[in-house]
């Protein structure tokens, strides 16, 4: 059995790089972008109206001004605003020349055709700074700014600002494919007519749906019965067709944990097959050329909290990116007692008023502790308690 900090340098050291490859835009979301976004435009490209209203000279505000034209976003002014002049403009449109101010629809009166009067305070538009209503070219981004860099996951967020920038396709990491293994004769499938002595499988469904919360593929193989060929023929199979293989259960030290065994028939070597930390000590991580598995226990906590700790930062290094979970420094809302100090424990918590408080938990069986929050603790080996108080680093779960 290995420290967890030694079993995480252990899966890091193994990782292996996907190729990169050319997406369309709306594709690109949650893949790790392999290339830096550059900007071939300013924005604003032009000076443009924050507002409806009015463009005119800052200086003519208490005259009544004839209006010029009417100017919508997408058109270009044909006038250029002169004494007593203006033109009625709507947000996001271009300035015409001349104008150094919009005075907005609701400070302002007509009262004969063609003209405008100003009722509004002159003095907003004199402070220091006052931007006049107008967005400066140039004022958000300019031409050749790196806006974002590579290995970030793209977010729909960053949709926006590479259509922006003209990218309607995107050079990422091929995303990684992850072959989904769940073992156990005891296991039926959501759905099905539960039998006596039979339980639903909660991992495959949840594993699927973190490598896809990853930016990875998932390819799910079902549920295998405890036998030993059949295990073995399942791995050899979602490694042919897969960079990554995950399986659930099987894989202590159980008369029908098959799992160790199968991976070493497949030419898997395993690097280490036991880990000090509670949830999940009975992980095994095996590697063979580009590829790479890990079995992990059968109790869904556990695999949960494994793929968090130990898949998905591997995942994400193959993509080119780090993954970095964040971490609050909050204190204990209440002290923690436990009894076995032999490992790294990983308690689910909840905040309330900036302090942290340890949820009702079973053990590694007890999913319903993940699903009501975002956020656990670590409590290092050799310690039995957290005093009321004290600052923990708090990792939320993303």
């Amino acid at each position: 059995m290995i420290p967890f900090s030694e079993a995480y340098k252990v899966v890091m050291s193994n990782v292996f790089r996907t190729k990169t490859e050319k997406v369309p835009l709306v594709e690109s979301l949650w893949c790790i972008l392999a290339e830096d976004v550059i900007s071939d435009i300013d924005m604003p490209p032009f000076d443009k109206s924050a507002m409806d209203g009015y463009a005119c000279r800052l200086e003519e505000l208490k005259e009544e001004l004839e209006i010029l034209e009417t100017i919508p976003a997408g058109y270009t002014p044909k006038k250029k605003i002169t004494t007593g002049k203006c033109s009625k403009i709507m947000t996001g449109a271009m300035i015409p020349q001349g104008a150094n101010c919009v005075i907005i629809v609701e400070e302002t009166e007509i009262k004969r055709p063609g003209k405008v009067l100003f009722t509004g305070e002159r003095a907003q538009f004199t402070k220091k700074n006052a931007k006049c209503n107008i967005c400066f070219k140039a004022e958000d981004i300019k031409k050749g700014d790196c806006l974002i860099k590579k290995g970030i996951q793209i977010k729909p967020q960053h949709i926006a600002v590479l259509a922006t920038a003209g990218y309607s396709k995107v050079t990422v990491s091929a995303q990684p494919s992850v072959g989904i293994i769940t073992t156990g004769s005891e296991l039926v499938e959501p759905g099905k007519k539960l039998s006596q002595s039979k339980i639903r499988n909660s991992n495959g469904h949840q594993l699927i749906a973190q490598v896809l919360n990853s930016g990875a593929l998932p390819s799910y193989y079902g549920i295998v019965k405890d036998d030993e060929k059949a295990i073995t023929d399942t791995i050899t199979q979602a490694l042919n067709d897969n960079d990554i293989v995950l399986i659930s259960g099987g894989v202590s030290m159980g008369d029908y944990d098959f799992v160790p065994q199968c991976l070493k028939k497949n030419n898997i070597q395993i690097l280490f097959d036991k880990v000090a930390v509670q949830p999940g000590k009975p992980v095994n991580f095996g590697i063979g050329k580009n590829k790479a598995c890990f079995g992990m226990p059968g109790n869904p906590v556990s695999t949960f909290m494994q793929f968090e700790l130990l898949v998905k930062p591997f995942l994400f290094a193959m993509m080119g990116s780090e993954f970095k979970p964040e971490i609050f420094l909050l204190p204990m809302g209440t002290s923690f007692k436990r009894h076995n100090t032999t490992r790294e424990s990983i308690i689910p918590v909840e905040l309330q008023d900036g302090k942290v408080y340890p949820l009702e938990y079973h053990g590694s069986a007890h999913i319903n502790a993940i699903a009501q929050t975002s956020f656990v603790i670590s409590i290092p080996q050799g310690v039995k308690e957290i005093e009321k108080g004290k600052f923990v680093n708090v990792r939320q779960i993303q």
